[in-house]
């Protein structure tokens, strides 16, 4: 790999805490974490989506109206009623100095096989995982909104030519191959060179630019929080510069990452719209749409001509994802309003955002990440000193652009998932029946209460970041992964901390203390890990796949296997 290359990959091994691994399971891991986080708006986790030794295919994942789906069980907690849109990512990394025209044939033939039903091509466990899904999914394909997309990344650090025939031949080979099984509305094969790795390693995790033309405006009068901001339309040509990926042309996901709602593709509003754009009414777009909302940490005009940097769509995620549908030739008929604001005040983007998002109906809980309680536990995972911070992901990739270790970033779901299997006893919902336990979230009593003591948040939020934290440095088996919300579960019980108090007293926080002096030490951390981990693993009888592990039956068996190995050391 050339020098760029080389600190590209040593950058992002750092930030994912990956520096156990060789580096081309490394290489595969960033060229996962570039090509798929191009589509989905949440965080995840680049274990989820590498696949191992799979035949053909490194990288997989099932993006679901935008957010990466691990597996079945995932699947099953979307609710039944809503409509799917669908994206399959596939991902080939190669450390080469050149792309290779047998290498993509052989990734395109992998995929092809990967959706035939009676394929006998070698799968690995994870890709296994991901067919299982890809079979469920098109059992209720009546509820997608249309067909899939397919995506496939081949990605290498040499330099891709797009005037060499053989390649090219290739490519329209494969999406060829694809586009005759009649599973999809779109295929692509997109190159990602070693100057693309680069540019979208610093788009993901530096300061995001773009430049436009915005001549059609008005500045608005001085607000207090609001170090400038205006008022004006924008024809599609120029929104494509702000919202679209230059290679791809297609949304850049992370763009909406303040935005509660995610793409509803065709509902009411949505199909509204995409019925104006297809007729002469086109013109007429500019004032019958409400617009979009830009928040950006800086903004640089220089006449009409506009700089915005660090910045987020915070309104019209449906509006965007509609207008680069529109064919280029009508770019120029077509305009939407736009108010661009330049802030740094996070309440004022936060009123912004709740007083915006109006147009499609939005519950409550989706704005939930904007609420007190996760505003106070975000300050209170951030407040700890050295390897004992942590940052609490209250709104999805808010992190992103910073240097922060990825592995200390918990999501919020992930704090749910952590303290229900620690401090409620409930490992069985963490994934089978997780809608449960946001309804305890939305319910304002049991998790995320008013009142709650933050520091069961943070402890439960740590066990787990020391228990990936093995996975990802190969101290503890992978086979483990499936039961590592039961693993926490036995953290705590083998911890022997006495009785729980109440989620609310004063007490919680020596109680919890106790807890963290074990692990804030990373040799008494990893000891009472591995510790937890054979006991679950002997209270399943070393069977650790969903259906055995995901239940309530397994959670009795572990805590009474805690309370008869506590009992024999007391």
């Amino acid at each position: 790999m050339d020098q760029v290359s080389l600190s590209i990959l040593a950058a992002f091994t750092k930030a994912a805490g990956l520096s156990a691994l060789d580096e081309a399971t490394r290489f595969e891991h960033l060229a996962c974490f570039l090509a798929v986080g191009l589509h989905c708006r949440d965080s995840f986790d680049t274990e989820d989506v590498v696949m191992g030794k799979a035949t053909g295919i490194d990288g997989a994942a099932v993006i679901i109206n935008g957010e990466v789906c691990r597996d079945v069980d995932e699947f099953r907690e979307i609710d039944a009623a809503s409509e799917l849109d669908v994206t399959f990512v596939f991902v080939q990394a190669d450390r080469g100095p050149s792309f290779d025209s047998s290498k993509l044939g052989t990734f395109g033939h992998a995929v092809v096989e990967f959706f035939k039903a009676d394929s006998n091509l070698p799968k690995s466990p994870e890709l296994l995982r991901v067919a299982e899904l890809r079979a469920a999914l098109f059992d209720c394909c009546e509820r997608f909104v249309q067909n899939p997309s397919c995506r496939l990344y081949y990605t290498t650090t040499g330099t891709w030519n797009p005037d060499d025939s053989t390649m090219g031949a290739r490519v329209q080979a494969v999406e060829a191959d694809l586009g005759n099984t009649n599973l999809f509305r779109d295929v692509r094969v997109i190159a990602h060179d070693a100057n693309k790795v680069t540019t979208l390693y610093r788009q993901r995790t530096g300061t995001l630019k773009r430049k436009f033309l915005f001549d059609k405006k008005v500045n608005l009068p001085t607000v207090q929080g609001v170090t400038q901001s205006m008022l004006g339309f924008l024809p599609v040509s120029e929104l494509r510069k702000i919202v679209a990926d230059d290679t791809t042309g297609e949304v850049i996901e992370s763009l909406f990452y303040s935005n509660p709602r995610d793409f509803q593709d065709l509902n009411p509003v949505n199909a509204e719209i995409k019925k104006t754009l297809d007729t002469d009414a086109r013109g007429r777009f500019v004032l019958m749409n409400n617009g979009i909302t830009i928040i950006a940490r800086k903004i640089l005009p220089t006449g009409d001509s506009f700089v915005i940097e660090d910045y987020q769509i915070v309104n019209g995620c449906q509006t965007c994802h509609s207008l680069l549908a529109v064919p280029k030739k009508h770019d120029a008929s077509v305009s939407v309003p736009v108010r661009l604001i330049q802030t740094e005040d996070e309440t004022v983007t936060n009123d912004i955002i709740r007083a915006t998002n109006r147009q499609t109906p939005v519950t409550e809980e989706q704005f939930f990440a904007l609420e007190e309680f996760p505003k106070a536990l975000e300050a209170h995972f951030s407040a700890f000193d050295g390897d004992k911070t942590l940052y609490y992901e209250r709104r999805s990739r808010q992190y992103d652009r910073t240097p922060i270790e990825r592995t200390r970033i918990i999501s919020q779901a992930n704090v749910i998932r952590a303290y229900a299997a620690m401090f409620l006893r409930e490992p069985h919902r963490t994934t089978r029946n997780f809608s449960a336990l946001r309804a305890k979230v939305k319910s304002g009593k049991d998790i995320f209460a008013k009142g709650h003591r933050k520091e069961p948040y943070y402890a439960a939020a740590f066990a787990l970041y020391r228990l990936e934290s093995m996975f990802k440095q190969r101290t503890l088996d992978a086979k483990y992964k499936p039961a590592r919300f039961h693993i926490l579960l036995a953290i705590y019980l083998l911890a022997d901390l006495g009785e729980a108090p109440k989620p609310a007293a004063n007490k919680m926080e020596g109680h919890c203390n106790k807890l963290l002096r074990i692990l804030w030490d990373v040799d008494k951390a990893n000891g009472l890990i591995d510790r937890a981990a054979r006991l679950v693993e002997s209270s399943v009888s070393g069977e650790f796949n969903r259906d055995n592990i995901r239940t309530e039956p397994t959670t009795k068996a572990v805590v009474a296997a805690c309370e008869r190995e506590l009992a024999v050391t007391a």
